[in-house]
């Protein structure tokens, strides 16, 4: 049998092409298809900004990492499928997790610089935990957008560095949230954040729920970022340093948080669901 031979310059022009690790990660989670997936892709070199959004919108994750090494250090950005952002916790977890489960950096902390300073990630037990700064939330007059698309009645209307902030009487309204992610579009804000004292009988010490549709992520599974915010503002509510937050989407997921004054401290578990290479002309 013959085989038919490749076209002419087929070889050369795919050794021209750029084969980039690619992992998909689902963090904040002990099991598959939970928690919040998030795209790691290890760079060798720096990419233009132009290609890494285009990555990260073909990968269509809430956040896609890009991972460059610098040094004992690792430059980490993170881009939704529209936008960079300035802070992301749970592609922060899958970026580290798969540094320590490929062996990339095989002791001590994993160091991350970003465009949030420093940021770092070492194991505790089967967790990993994640050293973040505060970000807590300031009295903020509530946004009358925001609320007619959410639905809500706030007890509590705040703002943080990056997010509209609100407290609901009941655990059951923030389950109960339906938005118009048309309207909440329309919000100037990098998201919404609704949170809730948990019920009674729960492991959990508060919910919430996260809405940032102008990014490109219409309702995020689980939010590390977010928490950097709740967990100061319920540490206040309950006089307690150390929490458990459950983040009440669809996806669902569990995200312990540590304040330490300005540093918030995040725990939870990753698994890698998908390995491969995203090839670049």
């Amino acid at each position: 049998m013959r085989v038919a031979s490749a076209p002419k310059g087929f070889a050369r022009g795919y050794l021209r092409q750029m084969a980039i690790p690619l992992y998909l990660v689902d963090a904040f989670t002990d099991r598959p298809f939970a928690g919040n997936p998030a795209g790691v892709c290890l760079l060798r070199e720096p990419l233009p900004d132009a290609v890494m959004q285009d990555v990260a919108m073909e990968m269509h994750q809430a956040e896609t990492a890009f991972l460059l090494p610098e040094g004992d250090e690792w430059r980490l950005r993170w881009f939704t499928p529209e936008v960079e952002v300035d802070l992301c916790g749970h592609a922060t977890l899958a970026s580290a997790h798969v540094l320590f489960e490929t062996g990339l950096v095989a002791r001590g902390p994993a160091r991350f610089q970003t465009k949030s300073g420093l940021l770092t990630a070492e194991h505790e037990g089967s967790s990993i935990v994640l050293d973040f700064p505060a970000t807590p939330a300031e009295d903020f007059p509530p946004f009358a957008l925001a609320l007619e698309a959410t639905g809500i009645r706030p007890v509590y209307s705040g703002k943080t560095r990056f997010d509209l902030f609100y407290e609901v009487a009941t655990q059951s309204e923030v389950l109960a949230i339906r938005p118009d992610h048309t309207r909440l579009e329309a919000v100037p804000y990098r998201g919404v954040i609704v949170t809730a004292r948990a019920d009674a009988g729960t492991p959990n010490d508060f919910v919430s729920r996260f809405f940032a549709p102008g990014c490109g992520v219409p309702e995020d599974p689980v939010t590390g970022s977010a928490h950097c915010a709740l967990g100061p503002y319920w540490q206040k509510k309950l006089g307690k340093d150390d929490l458990v937050g459950f983040q009440a989407s669809p996806r669902g997921g569990t995200v312990r948080v540590g304040c330490r004054g300005e540093r918030v401290r995040l725990a939870g578990s990753a698994v890698t669901v998908v390995r491969g290479e995203f090839v670049l002309p």
